[in-house]
């Protein structure tokens, strides 16, 4: 049996164990949070190493693209380079394959017309391949990585902008503690109400990383749609509760919950070294097809069928 294993410095309230079977392989997939500690992220690495199948890097990204532009946080590094013997990934594969391909899924199946869409975007270096997908689609974006990650008061408007931008701050903002560019630890648990959460109500959908989303949400969200990952059941249930009407998640849900990109990226990872496959994107994309991972789909409320305003 193979063992994925998701080493994030989120709070450790979200850990999941959970096994499944993909293409004849059996699986042991499990998350451990760290509570914000990124040291201690570091040593469960070390101490693991050699003794799973693969890592999924939680909580924080390697990289973040501003179209063929990739930018590397420090940070991030300090848990790559732990693992000596088992291979670690980040999701980034994903982003630019499965969550493009989500998108794609969405538009041709008449569930979202982004073409009548506003669409928040909360860090879209996060989450570049969704962004350009739901761009390319005709939804007008509003991009917050100024906003939600560096905490000035600015939109951006397009993924053009967003290069120019990323250009000049992207450097500096990868080489700060990754607790002042991403909610970790306990802030992982609660919203905070405050002058970012009037975007939330500009728009008809919000796109992107789960704890972004979750982190300035306003009390009500009637009637909108959430596309994102890494929910629980927890999650939903508040999601529900504040009036969100359609809930898309990128990955599927295995054992009750929807994991990062991380986890389903280490997962492919695994399927094509069983395979004597080489682990580039365009094996990503062939063995997703062979996998068939279909996104879940769930209308929390009533209000109506597809999003059209």
């Amino acid at each position: 049996m193979k063992h994925i294993v998701s080493i994030s410095i989120g709070s450790s309230k979200r850990d999941h164990h959970t096994e499944i079977e993909l293409l004849g392989e059996k699986f042991i997939i499990e998350r451990i949070g760290t509570d914000g500690s990124l040291s201690k992220a570091v040593s469960l690495v070390k101490k693991l190493d050699g003794k799973v199948d693969a890592f999924g890097m939680g909580g924080i990204d390697l990289y973040l693209w501003a179209g063929k532009r990739r930018y590397t946080i420090k940070d991030a590094c300090k848990l790559r380079d732990a693992a000596k013997k088992t291979p670690i990934v980040d999701g980034s594969g994903l982003k630019n394959t499965l969550e493009r391909n989500v998108i794609g899924y969405l538009k041709e199946n008449s569930i979202i017309d982004f073409t009548k869409c506003s669409i928040l975007v909360p860090s879209a270096m996060d989450r570049f391949g969704m962004a350009e997908a739901i761009e390319e689609a005709g939804g007008k974006l509003i991009i917050g990585d100024l906003i939600f990650s560096i905490g000035i008061n600015i939109p951006i408007y397009s993924l053009e902008a967003l290069r120019k931008v990323a250009f000049f701050i992207a450097p500096i903002a990868c080489s700060l503690p990754i607790k002042m560019l991403y909610p970790i630890g306990g802030k992982q648990n609660h919203s905070v109400i405050n002058k970012k959460s009037k975007y939330y109500d500009m728009v008809q959908v919000i796109a992107g990383d789960f704890h972004y989303i979750k982190q300035h949400m306003p009390s009500s969200l009637w009637g909108k749609t959430i596309i994102t990952n890494t929910v629980t059941e927890d999650d939903i249930l508040e999601l529900k509760a504040r009036g969100v009407q359609l809930l898309v998640t990128t990955t599927p849900n295995l054992g009750g919950r929807s994991y990062g990109t991380n986890v389903i990226e280490a997962l492919l990872l695994v399927l094509l070294k069983a395979t004597n496959r080489v682990g580039d994107l365009n094996q990503y994309e062939k063995i997703l097809k062979e996998l068939n991972l279909q996104p879940r789909i769930e209308n929390l409320n009533l209000q109506r069928k597809i999003i059209n305003q």
